[in-house]
């Protein structure tokens, strides 16, 4: 073969190796750790989901039955916990609960972070911070002294001592994400605004906070989420079974001693995620992008 020829088959199949070359990378690189991030991600979704709807019979026999799948399914384990338990009244009183605290740390939030950004008082970036560092207090420390509050307060057993008490670790993370929320928000527009007359609260209610609803979004979603899954608090604040939250209840009142009942177990957590997956699909699109705002700030 001459030197002409042997030069015109490499060139040939010079493109065809990078192309190769390329896509091999690519599924190795990309493909193939995101095919493994989403099996760990969605199979404890998928093992719930599955479990919740096999019976008893192939709960507790797995050398008979596929652990990985359905021969028979039934809805007798959603029917119990439907209708043999108060779970409907569990779920209205985490949804309340969860929605309440979300309101009072979003309203205390946005006047925080707009005070600390936007008014410039001596020592504001020193405050923000302290504010940010209290959310790095756990939760599992705060809860004992807060149960003298609440008792002292009587509002022990009742719903509205986690509506009050969630936003002591809300509120903090919250002032911060906003508060690097607001500085991508040009202060030349409010400065236009004090010139006409504005006063602050309507410059923080017609410019400021329209222009922010990405943050306040992304805000509501972190609240809104960890109030709905919040246990330690709901645990030592709530003994009354009607009154408990749905992370609580399901645990408490569907173990009994070393009885566990897998079905109705993971149809109460089934269920309870739902509402989080739904209201996370309807605003994906601003959590992320005001998370990233948040950080390059």
């Amino acid at each position: 073969m001459s030197d002409a020829v042997r030069d015109q088959l490499s060139e040939a199949e010079g493109p065809q190796t990078m192309a190769w070359d390329s896509k091999a990378r690519r599924l190795i690189t990309i493909y193939l750790p995101l095919a493994c991030f989403l099996l760990i991600l969605l199979f404890p979704f998928y093992w719930m989901t599955i479990t919740a709807f096999k019976p008893n019979s192939e709960l507790l026999d797995y050398k008979n039955n596929n652990p990985f799948w359905v021969s028979s399914p039934t809805l007798d384990n959603i029917r119990k916990l439907l209708f043999d338990t108060q779970y409907p009244r569990w779920l209205v009183t985490t949804m309340g609960v969860a929605f309440g605290a979300t309101f009072i740390s979003l309203f205390s939030s946005v006047l925080a972070a707009y005070a600390i950004q936007r008014l410039r008082f001596k020592g504001s970036k020193w405050v923000g911070l302290g504010i940010y560092l209290a959310y790095l207090v756990p939760p599992s420390i705060l809860f004992i002294p807060l149960a003298s509050v609440v008792y002292s307060m009587g509002l022990f057993d009742s719903p509205w001592a986690l509506v009050l008490t969630y936003p002591t670790f809300l509120i903090p993370f919250c002032t911060w994400l906003l508060i690097g929320y607001f500085k991508s928000i040009p202060y030349e527009l409010e400065e236009c605004a004090l010139i006409d007359g504005a006063s602050r609260l309507q410059i923080l209610r017609r410019i400021t906070l329209p222009l922010a609803v990405p943050g306040l979004i992304s805000a509501g979603i972190f609240a809104f989420t960890l109030s709905w899954n919040e246990f330690i608090y709901a645990l030592a604040f709530i003994s009354s079974s009607e009154k408990k939250t749905v992370p609580v209840a399901i645990l408490t009142e569907l173990v009994q001693g070393d009885v566990y009942q897998w079905g109705s177990l993971m149809a109460g957590a089934l269920l309870g995620s739902l509402p989080v997956a739904i209201f996370y699909s309807f605003f994906v699109e601003y959590y992320v992008s005001s998370l990233t705002g948040a950080v390059k700030e």
